[in-house]
């Protein structure tokens, strides 16, 4: 990026290595919404410009496979330490685009640089196995190998974990790569790039595209229907998930999906209810509730519900909403106009259906108080569809079996909690919780570098993290040697 006089970026392409302009020189202005003012000034790739990132990242595709692992974890713990230095600057920027308090925006950047160390550690990961053949003679072997060029989709709610969770691994599995940036958070994307350039990375192994948010639907198209891409991985809303997973089959390649969730908060009779308001209040309003893993629906045991709501609700009162820029904002405004709209319609509509709030309530601009409402019922439309914004919906229930049956009562499958005394019962239960991912007694926001992370239904499907991302970006190959005369039968 590059910056002028008056401290608007310039976010160029990034092809081959080096800058680029897009090729009708058509540029965006990026600005603040909750202030106005201008941040940036934004490259707006075409279709073209999108297959000019595949080609070069398939040109760059037999030499960074063929890379020693040894190379390929230099240049991403490098990338990891510059992303460090570089935290400041980089999560101001972010803060600004999408209105993320600081801490969360410091947050971003030590989980994505932990990724990045992460997969520096499994480039040693990509191992094969021999496997025994009834053929006398004959030496069968599974191999591992880079898929080729990855497609990486990522959001603007964590730009920089899922910035650096869309190319980490697969460029630690021998792959090259094209980041598609959100156009919410484009020169947070920019710099993750930028990073990996600055490690040393070679020109073409990791590529940047922007866009204009008319343009992304063709830009999209012409980077899944690349004859060059093997694999897309996305994370995103669900609607546009099974566009992205339709138009990849067509074409006959493999995706990975992170898409929407509706995370279950389960409170039984016997839980530590002050632990278990900790984990609600903070799974559901962190980030304002715009977390793929938000806590979205609380079902509590009717036993213990007045006196957990009684301590949410406490809770939320008690953050700070306001600034981003102040050190003591707990909580930003919401990433635009239309986000606070859904957020005020569906509170609405609840309220409509017999619910009531006990806490926030009230807009203020784009700003959104944690707000929490009991008395929720299933016809309402927070039941099932995903808010993401700083809502915590309470929903009685009479028991274990009655909290797991609503907890699946969802189209959706990502993240989920349950909280009680008993473990050896919440094993059993966790079993039953349809997502791929529970915590017993833990917030349903939860990620680390080493992780299996995805879910089930609606929810995606794929696992990104780790050794689990092996299988998603390598292809697994049979090659046989026979050391002896074979006999065919003619």
């Amino acid at each position: 990026m590059t910056s002028t006089d008056t401290d608007v970026v310039t976010v160029p392409l990034r092809i081959a290595g080096d800058p680029a302009a897009p090729a009708d020189g058509r540029y965006i202005v990026k600005s603040r919404r909750l202030t106005g003012e201008t941040l940036s000034r934004v490259a707006a790739a075409s279709p073209a410009d999108a297959r000019r990132a595949v080609d070069a990242a398939a040109a760059a595709a037999p030499g960074w496979a063929t890379a020693s692992p040894a190379d390929r974890r230099k240049v991403l713990e490098r990338a990891a330490d510059i992303l460090t230095e570089r935290s400041d600057g980089i999560s101001a920027m972010m803060g600004k685009e999408m209105g993320a308090a600081a801490s969360w925006c410091h947050f971003n950047v030590m989980l994505a640089a932990g990724m990045l160390r992460e997969a520096a550690a499994q480039v040693y990961s990509t191992v094969g196995q021999v496997i025994p053949s009834d053929v006398p003679g004959l030496t069968a072997l599974a191999v591992r190998e880079p898929v080729g060029v990855v497609v990486g989709i990522a959001p603007w709610n964590a730009p920089l974990i899922l910035g650096v969770r869309a190319i980490a691994m697969p460029l630690a599995c021998g792959n090259t790569v094209v980041l598609k940036a959100s156009e919410e958070t484009p020169a947070t994307h920019a710099a993750i790039i930028e990073c990996l350039v600055d490690a040393g990375i070679p020109a073409g192994v990791a590529n940047l595209v922007t866009n204009a948010p008319e343009d992304a639907a063709e830009v999209v198209d012409a980077l899944i229907t690349h004859k060059a891409v093997r694999c897309i991985n996305f994370t995103g809303s669900t609607n546009v998930g099974r566009i992205i997973a339709e138009k990849a089959g067509r074409h006959l390649k493999r995706s990975v999906l992170e898409l929407g969730g509706k995370a279950p908060f389960i409170v039984l009779a016997d839980a530590d209810l002050e632990a278990a308001a900790a984990a609600a209040s903070f799974g559901a309003f962190m980030n304002q509730g715009q977390i793929c893993m938000s806590t979205e629906r609380l079902i509590v045991d009717t036993a213990v519900a007045a006196e957990f709501t009684r301590l949410l609700a406490q809770r939320a009162a008690n953050l700070v909403v306001g600034d981003p820029a102040d050190p003591t904002t707990q909580l930003g405004p919401l990433v635009h106009e239309g986000a606070v709209a859904h957020v005020e319609a569906l509170v609405d509509d609840a309220v409509a259906h017999g619910a009531r709030v006990v806490a926030g309530g009230t807009a203020n601009g784009l700003y959104y108080p944690p707000t929490v409402l009991t008395g929720v019922s299933s016809g309402a439309r927070i039941y099932s569809e995903e808010s993401f914004g700083p809502l915590a919906p309470i929903i009685e229930v009479d028991g274990a079996a009655e909290a797991v049956r609503v907890a699946n009562d969802s189209d959706y499958g990502l993240s989920s909690a349950l909280f009680t005394g008993d473990v050896g019962q919440a094993l059993v239960l966790a079993k039953q919780i349809q997502s791929g991912i529970c915590h017993i007694n833990g917030a349903t926001v939860h990620d680390e570098a080493q992780m299996p992370f995805g879910g089930v239904k609606a929810s995606g499907f794929g696992r990104f993290g780790s050794s689990a991302a092996l299988e998603e970006f390598t292809e697994l190959r049979w090659i046989t040697v026979s050391s002896g005369d074979r006999h065919y039968p003619i």
